[in-house]
């Protein structure tokens, strides 16, 4: 009787490690070793809030990402991660292991569109550029922009994000929140907000809305970053002074539709951003100024210059007096038209 139970015991043990054996023979080859270990493609993979991990395992099986759908199930299962997978894109390779692959869905390591806005960008121009990065829709983000609530929440002294929105690359999954878009950009201002600029705030007798709508008119009016504190100086003196800044990109800023010509009627022509019949600065920024417009805002050159007109080389030539200002636009007049 004890041959026979010690026989049986025998056979149990070898029956067990051969489970174990073949347990983890298939534990190797379906869930720790990758499908490709050699193969560099990387692809993007998509998942929807709707999908289960059942059907996300089949479509990496059916995909060629994994070997086996059952190693993604078995996974999430056994680690209780079943409900735990995030919805985006993901960027996976047959390189990646079953486990590599579920934890990086459910971490949210989402794949990041990159978008950048640039300097002197509108609100407008903002919006399209995150639409056709795939960030956020239209739609969602002009209603966010317009979301009072938002606005206080913020703490923006107005009733429009322009001029808040810094121009800066930005990394967002698809589908973000446009709410989370805007907060990212206004925070990205207050970063860059230097506490001594505060100071320099009292100093020029500005609150810091004005000054980011003077910052944001600077920027419309030269891309060149040397030129923006001497332009800066002809608006000082002409605030200063009590002269309307007669700014064209301003007056632009006010016509819907503008087509890009610019005539005497449109200057002529009353808006709360027309800059030649308003007198001071208009009711807010005209677009969305960057680092070197705000510092140029704030600290100005020390000039007498009260005109300045484009050279036509990307330049300026600044005037203390209309005399002078207007012969050089006469000059560069005709130099444009001796061009054409």
């Amino acid at each position: 009787m004890r041959r026979f139970i010690t026989s049986l015991l025998i056979i149990f043990v070898l029956v067990f490690l051969s489970l174990g054996v073949a347990g983890y023979a298939l534990y190797d080859r379906f869930v720790k070793t990758p499908l490709e270990p050699s193969a560099l493609e990387v692809r993007v993979f998509d998942t929807a809030p709707s999908n289960s991990v059942g059907q996300i395992a089949q479509r990496l099986e059916r995909e060629g990402y994994i070997r086996s759908a059952w190693s993604i199930r078995m996974l999430s299962r056994c680690q209780k991660k079943d409900t735990s997978i995030k919805a985006g894109e993901y960027e996976l390779a047959p390189s990646m292991t079953p486990q590599e692959i579920l934890d990086k869905m459910v971490q949210g390591e989402m794949l990041q569109r990159r978008t950048t806005i640039k300097e002197g960008m509108t609100a407008k121009d903002i919006v399209k550029a995150f639409d056709e990065s795939g960030v956020v829709g239209q739609e969602s983000l002009e209603a966010a922009l317009r979301d009072q609530g938002l606005l206080s929440a913020l703490h923006i002294p107005a009733d429009s994000f322009e001029g808040y929105l810094f121009p800066e690359t930005y990394n967002f999954p698809r589908n973000t929140k446009a709410s989370v878009v805007i907060t990212a950009m206004v925070e990205e201002l207050n970063k860059k907000w230097a506490p001594e600029w505060s100071q320099q705030l009292e100093a020029l007798g500005m609150s810091k809305h004005e000054l980011i709508t003077l910052a944001s008119i600077i920027e419309k009016e030269s891309g060149n970053f040397e030129e923006q504190p001497v332009i800066s100086s002809v608006f000082h003196n002409r605030l200063r002074y009590k002269m309307r800044l007669q700014a064209d990109p301003t007056v632009i800023y006010g016509i819907p539709n503008f087509n890009g010509n610019i005539t005497k009627r449109d200057l002529e022509t009353y808006s709360a951003y027309n800059t030649y019949t308003i007198d001071g600065l208009p009711p807010g920024p005209i677009a969305n100024p960057g680092l070197s417009a705000i510092k140029a805002a704030l600290y100005p050159a020390t000039t007498k210059f009260l005109y300045f007109v484009g050279n036509g080389d990307g330049k300026h030539v600044f005037s203390d007096t209309l005399g002078e200002h207007n012969r050089a636009v006469n000059k560069y007049q005709r130099r444009r038209r001796a061009r054409k």
